[in-house]
């Protein structure tokens, strides 16, 4: 995204093939098959006790030298650029199985916040790794014929922080209705893990993808936000201020200016696109995290001949005068 000149804060990767020697490394690549093929058949109980003792196992296991030196080198380096020791970065979970339209494990996978200190960040990772076999993973059953989570990887992506004013999601497509010719963003003040967790219930705007007109707004007031907090050195809820309570936490400029970046990551990406997004305090505004959209995709697969609207029928039917169903009828 970075290479193709959208606004990503800067950070680094960590690939699945370092997933990968990591479990090697540790001796853990074939309990982590077993565990997986015994979760498939255990009840809840027995799963969970089972995630508990192999996740706290690979959250002590060393790193492979090689691999520490790397992420201590690149820490070191985004240091470097933002001139902040210590900086602030997020620790990013994503999973292989989130970009599959057939098993989106979307929403499985943890994101740790405000994460200080190159310590920090490598103890974080082993979380995100931990994550492929926490139980909510272990028992979730994707669809038939998807690949087993014993063939999928992680990689984690570890990202600075934007200390953001506004943050939130959007959809290049209604999640409600799978019209393709609107943009749906929905945002809360503070950071976007409120809206992320469903903790918070954010303000809601749906946006024409063609003319990029705002067709509704629906302003939800919020009395608290997720931020970082001083006190507790850590990500929690704190009051809004009073003066924001009561607004629109998307001014119309900047409604209008995340549907414009929505459309040319869909048209980037080739497909609809779940994406994340933060507006910082001096207002630019940030892609935190872009992911295929799964569910309409996938409805669309299985039945084609009920597709939702395109954008161009949208446009077809505003140069008919009529609706698309009273032109084909």
């Amino acid at each position: 995204m970075t290479a193709a000149g959208f606004a990503v804060p800067p950070g680094f990767g960590i690939t699945t093939a370092a997933y990968r020697d990591f479990l090697d490394g540790a001796g853990l690549a074939e309990e982590a098959r077993a565990l997986q093929a015994r979760a498939a058949e255990a009840e809840l109980p027995e799963v969970s006790a089972l995630s508990a003792a192999f996740t706290a196992k690979l959250e002590a296991a060393p790193l492979p030298a090689g691999l520490e030196a790397a992420i201590r080198g690149s820490y070191a380096e985004l240091e470097r650029r933002s001139g902040v020791e210590a900086v602030p970065v997020a620790v990013r979970s994503s999973g292989e199985a989130e970009d599959l339209a057939g098993a989106s494990f979307a929403g499985q996978y943890d994101t740790y916040l405000w994460v200080r200190g190159v310590g920090e960040v490598l103890r974080h990772v082993r979380r995100c790794w931990a994550g492929m076999f926490g139980t909510a993973v272990l028992t979730y059953r994707p669809d038939p014929g998807a690949p087993p989570p014993s063939d999928l990887g992680m990689c984690v992506g570890v990202q600075q922080m934007v200390d953001a004013r506004t943050a939130g999601v959007m959809f290049t497509l209604d999640p409600v209705t799978g019209d393709r010719s609107k943009i749906v963003i929905e945002g809360v003040w503070g950071l976007g893990e409120g809206v992320v967790s469903g903790d918070l219930t954010p303000s809601r705007y749906v946006v024409d993808k063609v003319t990029f007109e705002i067709l509704r707004r629906e302003i939800t007031p919020q009395d608290r936000q997720h931020r970082f907090d001083e006190t507790t050195a850590a990500v929690g809820l704190v009051p809004v201020p009073a003066e924001r309570r009561e607004l629109s936490p998307l001014e119309d400029e900047h409604i209008t200016q995340l549907a414009e970046l929505a459309k040319k990551i869909e048209r980037h990406r080739g497909a609809p696109q779940d994406i994340e997004w933060a507006v910082a305090e001096n207002g630019d505004v940030h892609v935190l995290q872009v992911r295929p959209e799964t569910v309409w995709s996938r409805r669309q697969a299985d039945a084609p001949i009920a597709a939702p609207k395109s954008a161009l029928d949208h446009v077809l039917a505003r140069f008919a005068g009529t609706s698309i169903a009273a032109a084909k009828s």
